[in-house]
C-alpha cells in the first residue's frame, strides 16, 4: 500500500537522466511531483511522460518540480528523454531502493503511483489510480492551476 497524506516523504539520492545526483532535500521549502511508472517507452508509460511534457510549462509557473521515477537505468531514461523530448529529469532507481521506499514496487517495477511531497517534506496527495493520458492535467486541475 503507497504512503499516505501527512507522511513524511522518505529522503532519497539517486542519479538522473544526465546522471546528475538528485537529493530530496534540495528542494526543501518547494512542492514536488514525485510520479512512479513501470517502464521507459512502453504505451501507457509514454501517454504519462508526454502529458507531464505538455503540461510541464504550467508546473514550473507555479514553481513545481517534476520527476518521473522508474528503475531503469540512465541510458534507459536519455533514449526515453530523446525520443519525446521530456523537459523534466527521469530519476533511474536501478536497485529498487527508492520504489521500495516510496512503497510502490511491483515486483520488478515501480507501480504508477504518484505522490506531491510539499516544501515542509510531507506528502500532500497520492494518486494510486492514474489516467496516463490525462494524469498531469488532472493533478493541474486538482491543484487549482
Amino acid at each position: 500500500m503507497p504512503l499516505s497524506v501527512g507522511d513524511t516523504a522518505p529522503s532519497f539520492s539517486v542519479k538522473d537522466t544526465n546522471g546528475s545526483t538528485v537529493n530530496l532535500s534540495d528542494y526543501a521549502g518547494k512542492t514536488v511531483v514525485l510520479y512512479f511508472y513501470p517502464k521507459d517507452d512502453t504505451p501507457g508509460c509514454t501517454l504519462e511522460a508526454c502529458n507531464f511534457r505538455d503540461n510541464y510549462q504550467q508546473y514550473l509557473d507555479q514553481g513545481i518540480t517534476v520527476f518521473g521515477v522508474s528503475m531503469d537505468d540512465e541510458a534507459s531514461h536519455q533514449a526515453f528523454t530523446n525520443k519525446f523530448s521530456l523537459p523534466f529529469p527521469l530519476l533511474a532507481d536501478t536497485d529498487g531502493a527508492l520504489t521500495k521506499a516510496y512503497d510502490v514496487d511491483g515486483g520488478g517495477y515501480s507501480k504508477r503511483v504518484t505522490y506531491i511531497i510539499g516544501g515542509d517534506g510531507k506528502i500532500t496527495h497520492v494518486y494510486s489510480t492514474v489516467k496516463a493520458d490525462s494524469h498531469a492535467t488532472d493533478i493541474l486541475a486538482e491543484l487549482g492551476v
